[in-house]
């Protein structure tokens, strides 16, 4: 008997810890900040519309007609004689090269939350703090340390199941995270000067952009990768609900959720940089260099600046556990494995796979992968984002609408199963023709990036 979510809030808050992650704290505020304000948030909602939301509905379509995991739902659902199954490595892969560098990104949250709560920035100069990031990342202890935290949380929360451990505690890490997200715009608003990155952030000004293509392709990248679509992390979900309510019904609720806190993220940190005269636009440093400083000039900082922290940790943290789950379930159906043994080999397998990018900072600096400079972090970011996850999202685009694949008949006829808002028939050109094109166009996009 497959295992069941409790409620619908469990479900939708699950899905939706899925969905928020880094790409929606920590890249969302500078991306907004390098790319002109509140007219790239425009324009990244509407791609969020068109692209990510029918993507989720295949994804949702996928798990519940197959009530698999990524592993084996292409297995159940394919035409005999296809090879679409193929596709479980493509999600296989995605889930495990993900958390080899999330789980030490999310590590540096919980450092920076320890050191904030320590008031371990205080008395320090702007040019100290800066600092202070890079000495982090030249401490292998520290980062490989963070990261194995990071896997026991994760792994332990999961080991109680889906409903007890998986779905109880992000349920109640999403309600605190909006909380705490709630208790910081309050007092980032209340900030002098605040109100004018409120204009910069809600007042679209289009002559701020002074490369459209370059802001539409920014805006198509961002409502793509923010909610984890491609590596049947999402589909996951979908194959642990009932047909009592339509799938499109569902994913506007998740993607309306990922999307507030996108926006509140920013409403957080592009005021405070207002406030203090920082630039926005700073790029992946504004949290850990940026961020910090601002904490340390302002009253009772080192609790704010912990707050902080403890929201990045939590909304990177839900992500983890819910890929986890899903990496978890994934072997347990392909290699037949009980609950235990998915467990502890997937423990030991994610921190050995974990260690290349905790060390690419210190000990193996050397290895550069990708030009002067970089990290290894930086090769499989680009490997994830840029291959696996528009490559997965085009397999499941085309086996739900390819009369080849599993078809658009039998993708309808799941997704509008139950009761609330169905998924227009009308669309069968656009998600056949037009998806396909914008899912190839940002995958070649990220190489023209790289070279």
């Amino acid at each position: 008997m497959r295992e069941r979510f409790s409620s619908r809030l469990g479900f939708i808050l699950l899905s939706a810890g899925c969905a928020i992650g880094l790409g929606n704290v920590w890249r969302f505020p500078y991306i907004v900040g390098q790319y002109g304000g509140a007219a790239f948030v425009l324009i990244y909602l509407f791609f969020l519309i068109i692209l990510g939301l029918p993507i989720m509905v295949m994804e949702y379509s996928v798990g519940r007609a197959s009530q698999k995991s990524a592993a084996l739902s292409f297995d159940v659902l394919e035409p005999k004689g296809t090879k679409w199954h193929w596709l479980k490595y493509v999600s296989l892969c995605g889930n495990y090269l993900l958390m080899m560098f999330y789980t030490t990104v999310c590590g540096w949250m919980f450092y920076y939350f320890y050191k904030m709560l320590t008031n371990g920035f205080a008395g320090m100069s702007t040019e100290q703090i800066n600092n202070g990031f890079y000495e982090m990342l030249s401490v292998p202890q520290i980062q490989v340390g963070m990261m194995i935290l990071v896997v026991c949380i994760g792994f332990l929360i999961c080991s109680k199941g889906l409903q007890n451990g998986v779905e109880k505690i992000s349920k109640y890490m999403m309600i605190c995270l909006l909380g705490i997200m709630g208790i910081l715009v309050i007092r980032t608003l209340s900030l002098p000067g605040a109100m004018e990155g409120v204009k910069f952030y809600l007042l679209p000004d289009f002559s701020k952009m002074t490369n459209l293509s370059e802001v539409i392709f920014a805006a198509m990248g961002q409502a793509f990768f923010t909610l984890s679509l491609g590596i049947g992390a999402i589909a996951i979900f979908g194959s642990y609900i009932d047909k009592e309510k339509k799938l499109t019904q569902e994913a506007i609720s998740v993607v309306c959720l990922d999307t507030f806190v996108a926006i509140v993220s920013g409403l957080i940190v592009i005021p405070a940089c207002f406030a203090y005269g920082v630039s926005p636009g700073q790029g992946p440093g504004l949290i850990f260099q940026t961020i910090p400083n601002i904490f340390v000039n302002m009253n009772y900082g080192n609790i704010w600046g912990a707050l902080f922290f403890l929201f990045l940790s939590f909304a990177a943290l839900t992500t983890i556990i819910a890929v986890f789950q899903n990496i978890i379930t994934m072997t347990k159906e392909l290699f037949n494995w009980s609950h235990k043994k998915a467990i502890i080999i997937n423990f030991v397998l994610i921190i050995l796979l974990s260690l290349p990018c905790a060390l690419g900072f210190n000990v193996l600096s050397f290895i550069q992968p990708m030009g002067a400079g970089s990290t290894i972090q930086d090769l499989e970011d680009f490997i994830v984002s840029n291959n696996l996850l528009p490559l997965g999202s085009l397999g499941y685009v085309l086996f739900c609408c390819s009369k080849k694949g599993w078809g658009f008949d039998n993708f309808i006829k799941e997704a509008n199963t139950g009761k609330g808002i169905s998924f227009p028939r009308k669309l069968r050109f656009y998600l056949t023709y037009i998806i396909p094109i914008i899912v190839i166009i940002i995958f070649i996009q990220g190489y023209i990036s790289l070279f």
